[in-house]
């Protein structure tokens, strides 16, 4: 594997070759093995499909590696990649948008960005229905993978030392073919029919902190051209930070260049915190290119700024001085939400683990992200927390040696410990604790899971505690009071474009039953 100095300058050497098209690649087979009902949503009966998509490359991609690729009979780059659809049963019943969800590791992630329910948070790798958001919008979703050791079929090529090298870059090019396929092509080279032939308008591409890392990365080095059109519409990134995905390389497996990042015992590790750090810088060069960048919403949680270093997707590599965000983007900050959202505690954390559900704002997003790329209607503005230089307590994520210039900011918090600003859910805007604190220890599955602390129930039970956060008792009159502001709270969200009127009611409902208050008063028997 080269080290990591020559693999920052093969991403920029990358970045620079991709101004030029490479020669059209292609899907020569779409297999399907199984076809499954899914389920019956509000626009009819929908269909999981799962199986293969293979294709070939031109060993002329700017991909490092694949001149010396395996070549098939065509003197081309075979590749082959697991591919999952599930979309309706009948043509023509959808919306017209195709979400081209990234897996993660292998594990598919959109039941859980969109589908998940309130009360026990989908994981990903869930091909479970949840709610049901996107079916009962129309959405035809393609789950298609492209990673090392993770339902992707690489080209190879064997190193002078006989090892065997896999091109980790080609999951770039597996991505662009595939989705390129699902929105245009009649078929495939097999004469095998496109499931989705004429029922794509749009297509959104959807990533989540590794995935969001390869969207940005993806877009960068040009693979979101294909046949001389740009092949997504839109981008809807989560939690990626400021990272890059550092898979512009070889590697021998059995895992993924792309499956580290720096932590808190390994904070120099290189790949992920390499310039262009701001989606402005990237957008620049897409532009100088002569491409016309799609629609982006990217989002932002407080744990990624303790612990991935995402001031650095605000500020760049210097200083503190926010950097412009483009036109085509929009940056929202979900304050007192975490990285990763989980039903149970990690074992080991020292704090119950965070619990701030912040997916009903990623489908409002979702649905805004698709009208501008659809009708260009602008989504709300950007929302972000405002950020003060990370003092020792809690720690964040130090900048990184090569980065000297660089200053890790964290958010601002009220009294509570809360975050200020962001986009304020109604269970953050009227608080019954702490959301989004910093959890123990420092490794990734505490601190990205984030904390919650729970408000004393009474002045007495604060006090004896020696807790200086107001107690429920002495912020609410009763559940009542309670329940208005939270009621208040999700009307101004559904006002601003962030929340779903069906989300905000589920809101109220739990807040409604919420146990902080005890049981619901019973009404006198009748006489």
């Amino acid at each position: 594997m080269p080290n990591r100095l020559s693999l920052v300058a093969a991403i920029f050497l990358i970045s620079l070759l991709a101004g030029v098209e490479p020669a059209i690649a292609e899907v020569t087979r779409l297999e399907i093995a199984s076809k499954q009902p899914y389920g019956s949503f509000s626009g009819g009966d929908y269909v999981i499909w799962q199986g293969k998509v293979h294709g070939d490359l031109s060993p002329q991609e700017p991909i490092p590696g694949i001149d010396r690729a395996v070549r098939n009979a065509r003197g081309r780059v075979d590749y082959a990649a697991r591919i999952v659809l599930i979309m309706p049963g009948e043509k023509g019943r959808g919306n017209g948008t195709l979400l081209v969800d990234v897996p993660n590791r292998g594990r598919a992630y959109a039941q859980a960005l969109y589908n998940s329910p309130r009360d026990e948070p989908f994981q990903s790798g869930t091909f479970e229905q949840g709610i049901g958001f996107l079916q009962d919008n129309g959405y035809s979703v393609a789950e298609v993978y492209w990673e090392l050791g993770q339902g992707a079929e690489l080209p190879s090529f064997v190193d002078a030392d006989g090892r065997k090298r896999l091109i980790e870059g080609a999951g770039f090019a597996i991505m662009r073919d595939a989705a390129d396929f699902l929105a245009h092509a009649p078929g495939d080279a097999s004469g095998n029919p496109n499931p989705l032939k004429g029922s794509v308008n749009r297509v959104i591409a959807s990533g989540k902190s590794q995935t969001g890392r390869f969207l940005k990365t993806f877009l960068l080095n040009g693979f979101n051209r294909a046949g001389g059109r740009r092949v997504f519409d839109g981008m809807h990134v989560f939690v990626s930070g400021a990272g890059l995905l550092p898979i512009l390389q070889t590697g021998t497996g059995p895992e993924s260049s792309g499956n580290l990042t720096p932590n808190f015992d390994n904070p120099e590790f290189r790949g992920v915190h390499e310039d262009p750090l701001t989606i402005g810088d990237i957008v620049a060069r897409v532009e100088a290119r002569g491409e016309v960048p799609p629609k982006m919403i990217l989002f932002n949680t407080v744990t990624d700024y303790y612990s991935l270093r995402a001031s650095l997707g605000r500020t760049g590599a210097s200083g503190t001085i926010e950097r412009p965000i483009p036109a085509n983007v929009r940056m929202y900050d979900i304050a007192g939400a975490s990285h990763v959202l989980v039903a149970k505690p990690p074992v080991g954390c020292s704090l119950p683990q965070g619990r701030l559900d912040w997916t009903p704002v990623s489908r409002a997003a979702l649905l805004r992200l698709d009208a501008w790329v659809a009708l260009n209607a602008e989504p709300p503005a950007n929302v972000l927390m405002p950020l003060e230089p990370a003092g020792t307590e809690p720690p964040a994520l130090r900048a990184p040696a090569h980065l000297p210039g660089a200053v890790i900011q964290v958010p601002q918090r009220d009294a509570d410990g809360n975050a200020v600003g962001g986009v304020r859910l109604p269970d953050l805007a009227v608080p019954l604790g702490t959301h989004g604190g910093q959890n123990r220890p420092q490794i990734p599955g505490c601190s990205l899971v984030g904390s919650y602390t729970a408000f004393a129930a009474t002045r007495a039970q604060r006090e004896s505690s020696g807790d200086a956060r107001l107690s429920i008792a002495e912020r609410y009159r009763n559940r009542d009071d309670y329940v208005n502001r939270i009621r208040v709270a999700a009307m101004e969200l559904i006002d601003g474009g962030f929340l779903l009127p069906a989300d905000a009611a589920v809101i109220v409902q739990a807040a409604a039953s919420h146990p902080a208050f005890g049981a619901p008063a019973a009404n006198p028997a009748p006489r």
